[in-house]
């Protein structure tokens, strides 16, 4: 009967949590209908073939390669929507909780892991990428399940097969994005923090040192693709104070845990996955401008396990004088949270969470085209649009396009050079131009760009401008004087 009793409260630990995480990720998962830049490259990639896939990767993009193969398998199988587009993220950050709840509960108790993993879906970043059609969830269940590995394998002598599992589980992060593996300098952390054995110590090495040898070929290859990443802005002071926050707080639940060197604890998990790959990613950006949070969205993983043990400590503490409010500190603290949070939660499930929506103008752009109407795009990403939503496109001349996304293996296509464009648009007597709304665009700076911005503006007069989410649709129309 206490075996029984003992298996109901293990399950439970990681199954409420991850229930609970996959609610949070269900609740407005649609985003009102909207798609940012970002989920439309996803969406327009998956929709192409294999073959397609493939030829794409080798000129643009290869470092997502894995997890676009994946999205068209999926995409294949069930249809393309926003659902099919988002729910990999939802289970995959539903695993990465149920890992964190695992942990604190192998490490410090039942109420630590319950309370780590109840925590992880809540916390801000990852409430933003939980419902993201990127891989940015998925490598976070990967370092959820290496981490939780690397615990089992400490804790107790283990077969060969858990350290095969963990080296595979390191490769796919790596392939879905290879900044995941500064998550093995977060493990190397734990294990110097631990003292471990010669055994440990030698397969360790050997797992990563696989994993990292099978990433090397895409590494060096996506090197190749880094002008992909120059709009990343230059580290600066306040970009630190983000991390410095977490590491704060990071640093308190640690304390909490009484860490002790040689002893495996929380705080000798937790702290190195937080730490190490915010620090990691730092040093990095030094050399070239890479700090973006999602990068590092795994260290989460961290935060959440700390901040669950000193939930777990809170509960401990209180039990001996108050049994029974002691059961309450963990709903209490939940409910707490989700209030505070609430407005923040929300925000982040409406439209206006991301810069601008891809599908949003394509309802204006179908009622302000008319039969031999041309499109222009300034710039030519915005073409994900017609990506996207190509019906919506049927009847408008891409006058600039050359060759197409899928046919050039881009994710915009190829267009003409500006003198071609520019007598395409003098034969035309209506466009209709998609670029970005006023408060989400940046400076033309290419001159095809430059260009089509100074042709429209002696040569035609707009009659119709339509802003909406980030997107903006003007029609202009041929100057009488201009013929």
């Amino acid at each position: 009967m206490a075996e029984t009793v003992l298996l109901r409260r293990a399950v439970l630990v990681w199954l409420l949590p991850m229930l609970w995480t996959v609610a949070l990720g269900l609740w407005g998962l649609s985003r009102q209908d909207s798609v940012w830049r970002d989920e439309a490259a996803t969406w327009q990639v998956a929709q192409r073939s294999t073959a397609e896939i493939w030829n794409m990767l080798g000129n643009v993009d290869v470092v997502h390669g894995c997890y676009y193969l994946l999205m068209h398998t999926l995409f294949e199988s069930f249809g393309s929507s926003t659902t099919a587009l988002r729910l990999p993220s939802v289970l995959a950050t539903g695993i990465a909780a149920a890992c964190v709840a695992v942990m604190g509960h192998r490490l410090t108790g039942v109420w630590a892991g319950l309370a780590g993993g109840m925590a992880f879906g809540l916390l801000p970043a990852v409430q933003f990428y939980l419902q993201e059609g990127r891989p940015y969830a998925l490598v976070a269940a990967g370092a959820g399940i290496s981490t939780l590995l690397l615990v089992t394998v400490l804790r107790r002598r283990v077969r060969t097969l858990h350290w095969a599992a963990y080296g595979t589980t390191v490769l796919l992060m790596g392939l879905l994005n290879w900044l995941s593996l500064v998550i093995l300098l977060a493990h190397l952390a734990t294990l110097l923090w631990t003292r471990a054995g010669r055994e440990i110590w030698t397969r360790w090495t050997t797992a990563s040192a696989a994993a990292t040898v099978c990433v090397l070929p895409l590494i060096l290859f996506s090197r190749g693709q880094s002008a992909q990443v120059s709009w990343i802005p230059p580290l600066s002071w306040h970009m630190l104070i983000g991390p410095a926050v977490l590491l704060a707080i990071g640093g308190v639940g640690a304390l909490l845990d009484r860490p002790r060197a040689g002893r495996l604890s929380a705080a000798a998990v937790g702290l190195p996955l937080l730490a190490v790959p915010q620090i990691g990613l730092i040093v990095l950006s030094l050399v070239q401008p890479l700090f973006l949070d999602r990068y590092i969205l795994y260290s989460m993983l961290g935060l959440a396990l700390l901040i669950g043990t000193a939930i777990g400590s809170a509960v401990q503490a209180a039990r001996p004088r108050h049994p029974r409010a002691s059961r309450w500190i963990l709903p209490a603290v939940v409910v707490t949270a989700m209030v505070a949070l609430l407005p923040q939660s929300l925000a982040k499930r409406s439209s206006a969470s991301r810069v601008d929506d891809v599908l949003a103008i394509a309802s204006d752009v179908r009622r302000m085209s008319t039969a031999g109407s041309a499109v222009l795009f300034i710039p030519s990403a915005r073409r994900d649009t017609k990506s996207v939503s190509p019906s919506a496109f049927a009847g408008l001349r891409d006058i600039a396009l050359v060759e197409s996304p899928e046919k050039s293996g881009t994710l915009k296509g190829v267009e003409a050079s500006p003198d071609h464009i520019r007598a395409a648009m003098l034969a035309q007597q209506r466009i209709l131009l998609v670029t970005d709304a006023t408060q989400a665009a940046r400076p033309v700076t290419a001159e095809r760009d430059k260009m089509k911005t100074a042709v429209l503006k002696k040569y035609f007069t707009p009659v119709a401008d339509e802003q909406v989410r980030g997107r903006r649709v003007t029609v202009y129309q041929r100057l009488a004087a201009a013929h």
